[in-house]
């Protein structure tokens, strides 16, 4: 469902993403890892458009998203590290927004929307101005933003940035849900137990390349003999650190 093939951007002599190739199957929860600078955000941006890789290319559901990228963003949604909202708005107002930029059925726009303000705990805020809102009543509300559209397509960056344990709770629990729906997923957090609990593949980015990839299974054969969960292979892999 996604393919990144064989990509690599540089800003000036640096190099973000180095020769990256990476496929994410369809109804896949596939978890992105990596210590601060890896290239994990310059990845995700140029699978959702926002940059061009210097070479390679990237498709999601088979569209090209540097040559087609009207219907290859018609179907993925894009939660990013930090994301822009429009304060002065109420929930309501910005969902309705969001609805219009992605020309969802009037019923169907009110069915998920009212849906996903009840499951993340908003409804009560629905007419609340935004600028109200807490950090973690915020990055719900993105979330049912994107959640309400049923892409095909969830790329999330650090999803869980604001998020209370429940709110932690009620996002895997979707995230599962979506999965037996359909939805394939691309997950890049810090929370590596987050990443081992939920993802069915994690690929480890360190440096602008893939140091390893596979499932957690997979995972332990890059392992050294002291290596007993998925905490000691990243430590590992992308630092010097030593138990």
């Amino acid at each position: 469902m996604i393919e990144i093939q064989q990509c690599t951007k540089k800003y000036g002599d640096f190099i973000a993403v180095n020769n990256l190739s990476l496929n994410v199957a369809e109804s896949e929860i596939f978890g992105l890892l990596g210590p601060n600078g890896a290239g994990k955000s310059t990845t995700i941006k140029m699978m959702v458009g926002l940059i061009k890789p210097d070479s390679g290319a990237i498709t999601v559901g088979g569209y090209d998203i540097s040559q087609d990228p009207v219907n290859a963003k018609r179907i993925l949604a894009y939660i990013p590290e930090k994301g822009y909202i429009f304060e002065k708005l109420t929930a309501w107002e910005y969902l309705t927004f969001i609805s219009g930029l992605y020309n969802l059925e009037e019923e169907t726009f009110r069915k998920n929307a009212e849906e996903y303000l009840k499951i993340f705990g908003l409804s009560d805020w629905k007419n609340e101005i935004i600028g109200n809102f807490s950090q973690g009543m915020t990055q719900r509300l993105l979330l049912a933003s994107s959640f309400m559209r049923n892409p095909k397509v969830m790329i999330l960056d650090e999803p869980h940035n604001g998020l209370d344990p429940k709110g932690i709770r009620i996002l895997k629990d979707i995230l599962f849900r979506l999965q037996n729906k359909g939805m394939t997923i691309l997950l890049s957090t810090h929370i590596i137990a987050i990443a081992e609990q939920i993802c069915d593949k994690i690929a480890i980015i360190n440096k602008g390349s893939i140091a390893a990839e596979g499932t957690n299974v997979d995972l332990k054969h890059y392992a050294k003999s002291n290596d007993k969960t998925l905490e000691d292979i990243f430590l590992r892999l992308t630092s010097d650190y030593e138990k």
